[in-house]
This record gives C-alpha cells, sequence and structure tokens, in this order.
C-alpha cells in the first residue's frame, strides 16, 4: 500500500485541539453529494505521473447505519517508463464522515487485497492477502481505543473541517498501525488559479505533517486548497511523497452538482 501518490489524510474521534473554532463557522452546513464525480491530474516537476479521481457513488445502510459510499481510484499514465500504478480504494463513511469499512485493491500481476471493519471505537477487523491465490496472510483484529479514520475517509473528514481554525494532532489506522498526522486548518480566504478555469478560485488552505507513509504515499509536509463554499471541494494539494514533491490539481468535476466559487477581492 505504499505507493508513489497521496491526497487523503487521516483523523479520529479523540481529537487535540490547540486553538478553538470560529464560533461563526457551523459544520453543519457542509454537503456531501451522491453523484460527485471529481479527477485531479497529479504533477512532478514537468512530468504528468497520471491521474486520480474520487467518486461518492451511493448511500446504504451498514449493520443499520446509513452511509455514503466513496470510491477512489489513482492510476498512472500508460506511458510513464519503469512506472505502473493502478489502485482502487473504497470507504464506507457515516453521517460524522468516519468509516464503518475500508477495502483496497492494489492492482498488479497478483492484487493485493485489503479489508477493514470498524466494528466500533475498540475494535477494527483486518483482512489482507491476494486474489490470484486466494490467500490471506493477515486475518486479525486490532484493539484501538478511540474511532479511526482510514486513507480515504480523512479526505471528506477535513472537508467537513475546513476553515474552521483549529489545529489538531490525529490518531489514523494506517498499514495496520494506529499513526498520528498533524493537520492546521485555516479560515482565511485565498485565491487559487487551476488550468481548466479561466478566473480565481476562492478557497481556504490547510497544512500538515505527518512522519509515517500514508495509503497513497503520503510522507512529511503537506498544503491543500479546498473551495470556500458548503462543499468544500479539494482544487489543489502540494506534498512530499516517496518519489519528492507532486501536485495534485483538479481537471475535471461534475458541473451539474458543483462549479468553483468565483473569487472576489
Amino acid at each position: 500500500m505504499r505507493s508513489m501518490i497521496g491526497f487523503t489524510l487521516a483523523l479520529g474521534l479523540t481529537l487535540n485541539v490547540y486553538t478553538q473554532v470560529n464560533p461563526n463557522f457551523d459544520l453543519s452546513s457542509k454537503k456531501l453529494l451522491v453523484g460527485e464525480d471529481l479527477t485531479y491530474v497529479v504533477k512532478y516537476a514537468f512530468l504528468r505521473l497520471g491521474e486520480v479521481r474520487i467518486r461518492v457513488v451511493e448511500k446504504l445502510n451498514i449493520r443499520n447505519t446509513p452511509v455514503y459510499k466513496t470510491m477512489a481510484y489513482i492510476d498512472s499514465y500508460p506511458d510513464l517508463p519503469f512506472v505502473s500504478l493502478h489502485q482502487v480504494y473504497e470507504s464506507y463513511i457515516d453521517s460524522s464522515f468516519y468509516p464503518l469499512k475500508f477495502f483496497a485493491r492494489i492492482l498488479k500481476d497478483d492484487t493485493t487485497i485489503v479489508n477493514y471493519s470498524f466494528i466500533d471505537s475498540t475494535r477494527i477487523e483486518m483482512k489482507k492477502g491476494r486474489v490470484g491465490n486466494q490467500k490471506l496472510w493477515l486475518d486479525s483484529t486490532a484493539i484501538v481505543n478511540k474511532r479511526m479514520q482510514d486513507g480515504l475517509s480523512i479526505l471528506y473528514f477535513a472537508r467537513l473541517n475546513s476553515g474552521t481554525s483549529k489545529t489538531m494532532n490525529i490518531p489514523c489506522f494506517v498499514n495496520e498501525k494506529v499513526e498520528i498526522t498533524k493537520i492546521n486548518f485555516l479560515n482565511e480566504s485565498e485565491p487559487v488559479s487551476i488550468e481548466n478555469i479561466d478566473y480565481k478560485i476562492d478557497c481556504l488552505r490547510l497544512e500538515g505533517e505527518t512522519d509515517f507513509v500514508s495509503v497513497y504515499g503520503l510522507t512529511g509536509f503537506f498544503e491543500g486548497w479546498f473551495s470556500n463554499d458548503e462543499f468544500s471541494v479539494p482544487i489543489i494539494a502540494e506534498m512530499q511523497v516517496l518519489i519528492g514533491s507532486v501536485t495534485l490539481e483538479l481537471i475535471n468535476w461534475n458541473e451539474e452538482l458543483w462549479n468553483p466559487p468565483l473569487y472576489i477581492d
């Protein structure tokens, strides 16, 4: 699960908050829409390495709890030398944006699968193996002391908290271990430009740091800009991953559901 691309963050239930939340900020105003479909190009210096696509697929029930089924697809471009990366992630998140289930497929000649079931705030059931020989090399339960985020659900949790003006030390469950990420959410509006739109986008920034390798290869310092509206769509991100510093930039979205907000001086 240690790959070249990183876009997600990790948050947990018990958070160490160093600054107070803006009293005028309403988390309930944030929206997540079934049908959302966002695509990002991954840039490394002058090279375009591949794309990351994230979707909100549907709403359903798991253990009598309504959840959103979210998916992420990571694909390197076919003409890249010495690189072939194809991964699919699924996270089933409840209304508070915590996961009930996480599923990953690392697509190679012999596909690896990872399956986490977040049973409650104390147990995570883990399975890991290969599809080709239908063999599991991990079938166990992790004991934790709080609810955890997975490598995809954290993106949506970060969107929920965008603009709250607080700093968090955050536990997360990655590579079958509990790790910590620090994230600083800022609430000052900033203009952001991207190639596929002809005006500046109104955004809010976050920054953070991690000393472990996440499911997409994220490690070290990162920062991102989310749309300054009720949807908090990720617009652009800069981060350290295993191969160095990369940029992810929004290139495609469902215009019937959402369009980037205009920045006004």
